[in-house]
Order: structure tokens, then sequence, then C-alpha cells
């Protein structure tokens, strides 16, 4: 190979390589919004330097999927976001609070309530209009009395109902029933909701593999969206 035709192949050789890397660098964001009318920052990454000890950052995403993170508008969609809603005729001011007021007695009679050595800092109509992350704490002493007395019931309106189980049951059934108050009565939420299109929604949180159906708030949300 004469000097002219080896500098012209090393030059398309280098052209070729840059090519490659070029498409092999090119930004996350921009693969899974390409062709799309889906915000770009919903897959922004964040640096896993800044991500909580829960989080499951934006860019974690697969394809066709986002995460529902609490960094962006999709955090309206956490059973955490302040999104008032009557049910039932009553009020709450999240579907947390909803959840994890069930843990607590109904009244004074209420078994939980007469139970010795058990202490509640909140009372049921307090932890209903608590949101995000005090809504959760307040849950997390709730589940702790649970354990102490041995119980794996929590109550609406009187009715017991298993708390923790692998099947659709009722306390299921009351979960979507509310999550689709808060949707309904709650027009932005709804807006978001529609927005995400045919995207899989994912928790910006870990859960565990075996956690009951109705944690996976992310599932409900599609089938309300469907």
């Amino acid at each position: 190979m004469d000097g002219a035709k080896r500098i012209y192949f090393l030059i398309l050789l280098l052209w070729v390589s840059g090519c490659s890397g070029l498409s092999q660098s090119a930004p996350t964001l921009e693969r899974r919004a390409e062709s799309s009318s889906y915000p770009a920052h919903w897959w922004t990454p964040v640096p896993e330097s800044e991500a909580a000890s829960w989080e499951i950052l934006p860019q974690a995403a697969g394809p066709g999927e986002v995460i529902l993170s609490k960094r962006n508008e999709l955090g309206l969609l956490s059973n955490f976001a302040a999104t008032p809603f009557e049910f039932h005729g009553r009020h709450y001011a999240s579907l947390e609070g909803f959840w994890q007021m069930m843990k607590y007695p109904e009244g004074p009679d209420d078994f939980r309530a007469t139970f010795p050595g058990i202490i509640w800092k909140h009372t049921r109509d307090e932890v209903s209009q608590m949101v995000g992350m005090e809504a959760k704490a307040a849950g997390d002493l709730g589940s702790a009395n649970m354990k102490v007395m041995d119980i794996d019931w929590v109550t609406f309106e009187g009715r017991r109902m298993k708390y923790r189980t692998t099947e659709k049951g009722e306390h299921y059934s009351l979960i979507v029933e509310a999550t689709w108050a808060k949707v309904q009565q709650n027009p932005r939420v709804r807006d978001v909701l529609l927005s995400t299109g045919d995207l899989i929604l994912r928790p910006d949180h870990h859960q565990p593999a075996d956690s009951p159906p109705e944690w996976r708030y992310y599932e409900i949300l599609m089938d309300i969206r469907q």
C-alpha cells in the first residue's frame, strides 16, 4: 500500500471509529424520549451521590418505562403527594394518610385502643390529615403496635381487613377505590397520569419482590389510566 492510500485508509478508520463512539455516547434521555411527546426531564439523570437511601432515580427506567419520581410532576402520582380528596363522606389530605390511618383505633372501644401497654402518639383523625413522610412515620408507629398486639388486620368503617396478603382482597379493593377518588378529584393528577400515555410506570422507591398488590400503586394507576 503506497503512502497516499495508507493515509486515506487511516483517515477512514478514524472516521468510522469516531461515529461509533458518538453513537455509544448518545444521551440516555434522547434515546428514551426520541420521536415522542413526553417531557425529556422525566429521564434527566440525577447523580447517584444525590439519591436518598430509598430512591430509584429517573435514569433507572428501561425502554418504554418512566420512574414516578418525586423530583418532578410525576411525584403527584405518589401516595405521599398532598392531593386531598373526599371519600365516603370524609376528607383526607393524602392517600398515604388514608392508608396509614387504618392502622389506628376507630374509637375508645376499639380493641386496639384498649390493648394493655399500647401507646398511640396520634389519633386516627390526625393521621388522616397527614402527608408524605409524616404520614409514613405515623404508619410505622401503627405497624409497631400491630406487631406487639400480634394482629394482621386494619379497619375501615368498622370492618376488619387483612393488611398484608398476596391476594387482591378487601384492602386492595379499598385502596383502588380511594386511588380513583384521588385521580378524579384532582385535575392536575388526572392530567399528569394521562400525559404518561402508554409508558410503563415504575416506582421511585425499592419494594420487596413479594409486596402486596395494593403496594404496587404504579400498577393500580396504569389500570386507572387504561
